[in-house]
């Protein structure tokens, strides 16, 4: 009972210790402009950030904006998902001749700097919503492809072997024994993916959008607002910690089963 009660003390020892860095860096971000030991010109604090969430939800533009980056980040993520897994399994070594023909290619395209090749994703698609996306499938699929690719290759031998021994096919192969075999390297490709989509989405949103987070930040730091401006950049940052969150989750759920599984 001494051992419970201890246990349950520490938990809630650790997560006070973990969340007063938090606390304190809130603390000071509130009094410092208040004080003047910040220019409150340039930096709001937290209570003014709040109560403008309060005016964009009241208005009904923060759903909106929210709902117009999500939907753009996982239109292009699921895209790199269908294209980039199939192309990891081809390049995983079980067809030696598209390997040696594409993969070469593919590793010299995934070299390209994002940001460079939007200009041209304008020139050939617009402005409108099929240039976003496909700059978030541009940059989902690298990760999505080199890691499926070292998962497949990276399989124990043995289990080929065994696999072989049963008497299974090419295609029963990849399904029963390589695809579960390189998901821990899938999933790692998929959460890479995730956080570089939303990010790159931020910088795509602030040229040529009308809406979305990006485009709110950019609207206004260009008519500084700053409230406005801090608002856009907190919430991206909560967005993006809470999509890395939920896919480690998902990463344990699916793994946790793969254990279970295998024994």
């Amino acid at each position: 009972m001494t051992d419970s009660k201890k246990s349950i003390f520490e938990k809630i020892k650790d997560k006070f210790l973990d969340s007063l860095s938090v606390i304190l860096f809130f603390t000071v971000w509130e009094l410092g402009p208040r004080l003047g030991f910040l220019k409150s010109t340039f930096v709001s604090p937290p209570s003014e950030i709040f109560l403008y969430y309060i005016k964009l939800i009241t208005e009904g533009n923060l759903i909106s904006h929210v709902g117009i980056s999500l939907f753009r980040s996982v239109i292009g993520f699921v895209l790199a998902i269908i294209i980039g897994i199939p192309l990891g399994f081809l390049l995983g070594g079980w067809f030696k001749t598209f390997e040696k023909l594409v993969e070469p290619v593919l590793k010299f395209l995934g070299q390209f700097n994002p940001f460079s090749l939007f200009p041209i994703f304008i020139l050939i698609l617009g402005i409108g919503e099929a240039s976003k996306i496909a700059m978030i499938f541009w940059v989902c699929l690298w990760p999505v492809i080199f890691n499926t690719t070292t998962g497949v290759k990276e399989l124990d031998p043995l289990l080929i072997k065994a696999g072989r021994a049963m008497g299974l096919g090419k295609f029963k192969m990849l399904i029963k024994i390589v695809l579960p075999g390189a998901t821990p390297y899938i999933l790692n490709g998929f959460k890479l993916a995730s956080s570089t989509a939303f990010f790159m989405l931020i910088a795509a949103e602030m040229m040529g959008a009308s809406r979305g987070l990006g485009w709110l930040v950019w609207n206004a730091q260009v008519n500084y607002q700053i409230p406005k401006l801090y608002a856009g950049t907190v919430l991206i940052s909560v967005l993006g910690l809470t999509i890395d969150r939920l896919f480690k989750r998902w990463e344990k759920r699916i793994l946790v089963w793969k254990q279970h599984a295998a024994s």
